[in-house]
């Protein structure tokens, strides 16, 4: 587990994608008695994964991340080629519409959340930026003067510019401003260095130190790194933004089940119907192909992909034997 730990961090894999990965495997060894990964094969693989979709009832994209896991463990970590690999069938995704919130929606709920949590999911609405981009943010990547936010590091290792809305840059100035004082006091303690990505930090060896590389969102208290073991102030927990919106929801009294995904998807669908083109919005969001962003025409807020029903040409219509 060690050396597949260690392969994962070689490939610059995030800290999910390596706790997810080790969890597959862990699994996999132990639901084969303990044995050896180069002991077992394709039936123990396929077994495996249909217990999963069978018993367990996984979705799709589970049962596809863990197959992501054990092809990385042999090809990867065992070097391993083996021919029944490229004949284990993926789980087809099924093809479902993003839930997607209207303007007034969005407003009712934004106006159910204050403090740090509604301007995070301001944010996520305002900029299409994903959770964890949102949450990763660092200070110098905030751009007044432009209008812009800088994404680093987006899905797919890609970076990217997106809008910076005019009504959040008082609130984010004094979230910043929040920053830099805690900031401030984790320097006078004898800490104050954030993680940085890749090996910047041997390159560059003072400037986790440095404000400009401080998260917007720090947490409230400082924690060990999981992977460096230094003692860092990390960005606020994901959790924290989850059970915000939860409650405002509940409060606004919209049914629609969300999540923070839902206010990038409400962002993508509200530009279309804006009239904006939809190789703009591509951009924006960092969808590598267009046939991504498209999805969202789809969803536009005018029913049947905007055919107008006959029966609506009737004027008003009276109900059965009434008439």
């Amino acid at each position: 587990m060690e050396e597949v730990r260690r392969k994962i961090r070689a490939k610059h894999y995030s800290l999910r994608t390596e706790q997810a990965y080790l969890g597959w495997i862990r699994q996999f060894i132990l639901a084969n008695g303990r044995r050896h990964p180069r002991t077992l094969g394709g039936p123990e693989v396929e077994a495996f994964l249909s217990r999963l979709a069978v018993e367990r009832h996984v979705a799709a994209s589970t049962q596809n991340q863990a197959l992501s896991a054990l092809l990385f463990l042999y090809r990867e970590v065992l070097r391993i080629e083996l021919p029944w690999m490229d004949s284990v069938v993926r789980a087809k995704r099924p093809r479902r519409l993003p839930t997607v919130l209207s303007v007034e929606e969005v407003r009712k709920l934004l106006s159910m959340m204050e403090g740090r949590t509604w301007l995070m999911a301001s944010l996520l609405y305002g900029t299409g930026m994903r959770l964890m981009e949102c949450l990763r943010l660092r200070v110098k990547d905030v751009d007044f003067a432009r209008g812009e936010i800088l994404v680093r590091n987006g899905k797919g290792g890609k970076d990217r510019r997106t809008v910076l809305p005019r009504t959040l840059e008082e609130p984010l100035r004094r979230e910043i401003a929040r920053a830099r004082v805690l900031h401030a006091l984790d320097l006078a303690e004898g800490f104050g260095e954030t993680p940085l990505p890749d090996a910047l930090s041997r390159k560059y060896p003072d400037a986790g130190r440095e404000f400009g590389w401080q998260f917007v969102f720090p947490a409230d208290r400082r924690a060990v790194d999981p992977r460096g073991g230094g003692v860092h102030r990390h960005h606020v927990d994901d959790a924290v933004l989850a059970r915000a919106l939860k409650r405002a929801r509940a409060q606004a009294g919209i049914d629609k089940l969300l999540s923070a995904h839902a206010l990038r998807h409400s962002f993508a669908t509200h530009l279309l119907e804006a009239g904006y083109d939809i190789r703009t919005i591509q951009e924006l969001l960092g969808h590598k192909d267009v046939a991504t962003t498209q999805i969202y025409t789809h969803v536009l807020n005018r029913g049947g992909r905007g055919v107008r029903s006959p029966l609506d040409g009737w004027g008003s219509v009276a109900c059965g034997r009434d008439a």
